[in-house]
């Protein structure tokens, strides 16, 4: 950061000698405000494992079709956040809807602070719109959920008696062609004492896809435990959650007005092609992070607000 402060004296230096270096000098700011707004970011990633590689899976909520779509179109705003900031992502598992959209998808995010980025965006998206699948051009109300765990990294070891699992195996389903291999390889593991279920089918290997989903399984494991640890400190202290379960944590509204919200930091964006098209969701989570570090972050809203 230092060298584009230097190089940015240059320039200004250049232009009130008059010089016709305008057009550098606002793409040199405008480079250096994101820089400095990533810096600020990552000073508030200070979590155990926000450094690390994430894991997201997307779920529609109850409404078949509408929802199923609404999912799908969540899978592409991250899908595209990610291209955005530069990370990997890799589709290890996509159901497909039943006529439109998807039924879950699994996403692995490879990148420095991926999961502390991507745990503001964990909880109920809501959507309001009118249904392209409804003739009557009736206005509709769809909800996904978002979950997202860190990848472990291989020094904690989280152990799965082979007793524990039920282990499937399946051809990975048709339309979701674009994300993954349609093969006879593709494993689905059952952890019987939680009930926890997780699929891999991007690999043509039935052993990478084991190894894939056990993977994801061990965190959601690692996750479920720090959850309920966290739950018997608040009851013991009495403490309330930040977010209520279940509840909304953003709705998207694309009618009768166009606006995008997040109840928790109540930041708005008008412009929704730019979250819903080109995956620009830095002001959403920056907003939720700075709002945690101060301790200011609001409840969610509840399904009927």
């Amino acid at each position: 950061m230092r060298c584009r402060v230097d190089d940015l004296a240059v320039l200004v230096e250049w232009a009130e000698a008059g010089e016709p270096v305008e057009a550098d000098l606002a793409k040199g700011l405008d480079e250096f405000q994101a820089d400095v707004e990533i810096a600020e970011t990552r000073k508030m990633l200070g979590g155990e494992h926000d450094r690390r590689n994430a894991i997201i899976t997307i779920h529609p909520g109850a409404g078949g079709t509408e929802s199923q779509d609404w999912a799908a179109m969540l899978l592409k705003v991250y899908l595209k956040w990610c291209e955005r900031r530069g990370f990997k992502r890799e589709v290890i598992d996509y159901q497909d809807g039943d006529e439109a959209g998807i039924k879950s998808a699994t996403v692995t995010v490879t990148g420095d602070y991926a999961f502390g980025l991507l745990a503001a965006e964990a909880g109920v998206h809501r959507l309001v719109r009118i249904s392209p699948f409804d003739q009557a051009a009736r206005r509709h109300t769809s909800f996904a959920s978002v979950f997202v765990w860190p990848e472990l990294p291989d020094d904690i070891d989280i152990e799965i008696p082979e007793k524990d699992l039920r282990i499937d195996t399946y051809r990975s389903s048709g339309a979701g062609g674009q994300h993954v291999n349609v093969t006879d390889s593709a494993v689905r593991l059952t952890h019987l004492p939680t009930g926890i279920v997780v699929s891999c089918q991007n690999e043509r290997s039935q052993h990478r896809n084991r190894d894939a989903a056990m993977k994801v399984l061990k965190s959601r494991l690692y996750d479920q435990r720090l959850k309920e640890q966290q739950a018997r400190l608040e009851q013991i202290s009495g403490e309330k959650k930040d977010i209520a379960f279940g509840s909304q944590i953003r709705s998207y509204v694309l009618h009768p007005y166009q606006m995008i919200k997040d109840h928790r930091t109540k930041e708005q964006v008008g412009d929704i092609n730019r979250v819903l098209n080109e995956g620009d969701l830095d002001p959403f989570i920056r907003s939720y992070l700075m709002k945690k570090a101060s301790g200011t972050l609001s409840a969610a809203a509840t399904d009927e607000e």
